[in-house]
């Protein structure tokens, strides 16, 4: 029988670490302790990268002056991507398209995929974290490249929804 004062230590190291499994092996023992993603959706996020892009498309409508034809397909770009939804990261981490080097990517451009489908691995702390699309529809953009990093709340895909 696991010591209970040590379950809540393990707890409260999980909770420091923002660990979502830890497994513990020993001769006698063995603990596996996973949590629930409910405190990511509780962190705060204040997404700051479309605050720019109107700025800009703006400046560069009024310095255009009569020249009003560049400053068009910025909005019917932020038009059409307004029916898309993203699925976002709910973790700081590094992202992976496949399981591996030699697989391929779990979902690609035109890939029709449903709320239990699984888009990406996140890594972090060592821990691999499967991300599932929690929404159905067709991914019509990969927003990042394998490999990189990932702050919490960053689109990674487009989905045109079903």
């Amino acid at each position: 029988m696991i010591d209970i004062r040590k379950l809540k230590e393990l707890v409260r190291l999980m909770v420091e670490n923002d660990l979502s499994e830890l497994d513990l092996k020993d001769q006698q023992e063995t603990v596996t302790i996973k949590r629930g993603g409910s405190s990511a959706v509780a962190m705060p996020y204040v997404q700051q990268a479309p605050i720019p892009a109107p700025a800009v498309a703006a400046a560069a409508g009024d310095s255009a002056g009569d020249d009003a034809g560049s400053a068009s397909p910025a909005p019917a770009a932020a038009a059409e991507d307004s029916s898309l939804v993203a699925i976002a990261s709910p973790m700081v981490g590094t992202f992976y398209t496949s399981p591996n080097p030699d697989s391929p990517a779990f979902v690609a451009v035109g890939t029709a995929i449903g709320p239990d489908t699984t888009v990406c691995l996140i890594e972090a702390m060592k821990v691999f974290n499967e991300i599932k699309a929690e929404c159905a529809g067709t991914i019509e953009r990969v927003l990042v490249e394998s490999g990189k990093a990932v702050e919490y709340g960053q689109k990674l895909y487009l989905v045109r929804p079903s």
